[in-house]
Formats: structure tokens, sequence, C-alpha cells
């Protein structure tokens, strides 16, 4: 069941960042944080009623009540800067640097929680993805030398078509 519902999240994270990317075109990204936010929460609610699961909110422990709310704000603040970066850059450079998070959760859950198994394998794995990251990001770059070439190409073609003229 958690396979299915981790292949459904980056599903669903595929799908928000490109929305997210055509809703932000025109709009401030702090405003489109609060927007993304205030559906999240109105959301999120919505599921707790649903499932029944409100009753359980007194069964909270006052660590997990602490590490629910750092969390909460650190998603904030990883909110405000993803969709800051979405406004300004190109999603297919913005993406896959957000996305490299993978690469800092495996080494914290690495050195905080010991999930040292299959380490060998966890953690060449881990180097291709961050690779990878960073292949994507530099792809723009390789396209625009291939531009360049085609423009240089055009340039020597058209010079040559001048010339054809001339005779």
């Amino acid at each position: 069941m958690w396979i299915a519902a981790a292949i459904l999240s980056a599903v669903f994270a595929a799908i928000t960042s490109i929305l997210a990317k055509c809703g932000i075109k025109k709009t401030d990204s702090d405003i489109a944080t609060a927007l993304r936010t205030g559906v999240i929460l109105i959301f999120s609610w919505i599921m707790v009623f649903v499932a029944g699961s409100f009753e359980s909110i007194a069964d909270i422990s006052m660590k997990s009540l602490v590490f629910l709310v750092l969390s909460g704000l650190v998603t904030g603040l990883s909110w405000i800067c993803y969709f800051k970066a979405l406004s300004i850059g190109d999603i297919n450079k913005v993406v896959p640097i957000d996305k490299s998070s993978i690469v800092l959760t495996v080494l914290a859950a690495i050195v905080l929680f010991g999930e040292r198994n299959h380490l060998i394998i966890k953690l060449i794995s881990t180097v291709l993805i961050g690779i990878g990251a960073f292949l994507m990001v530099e792809k723009k770059a390789v396209e625009k030398t291939d531009e360049k070439r085609a423009g240089l190409f055009m340039h020597f073609y058209l010079r040559y078509l001048r010339q054809q003229r001339q005779f």
C-alpha cells in the first residue's frame, strides 16, 4: 500500500509543478503560495472529517506536536522558496533542484535514523540521483550551444546564398 501511495504522491507532485508554473505566470509568488496553502488547509481538514480522524487529535504527544509544527514551518519556507524560484526560473531547472532534496533526505536518514540497510546501494543510488538532477539543470546550457551552432550554420548558409546570387 505504501508503494502505491508513494507513486501517487510523485504523480501528484509532478502535476502540481506543472499547474503551479501555469498559475504563477502573472501572480506574485507569495500570493500564489498563500492560495495554494489555503486550498491544502481546507482539503486537509475535509479529509480529517471524512476519514473520521478528528477524535485522534487528542492522542498527539507534545513531542510529536512540536515536530509537526516545525515540519509545517519548514514546509512553508520550502514552498515560499519553491514558488519564488518557479516564478522566475525554468520549470526544467527548478523542479530537479527541488527534488534533489531526495539526496539530502537519504543522507539524513542514514545519519539520524541509522537506516543503513543496503548502505552501498543507497549511497550509489543517491549519487546517481544527484548527478541526474545536475545534468537536467545543465541541459538548457547544452541546448543554447546547439542554438549557437545552428545560428552559425545559418550565418554561413545565408552567406553562401548571397555569394551565389552575385555570380
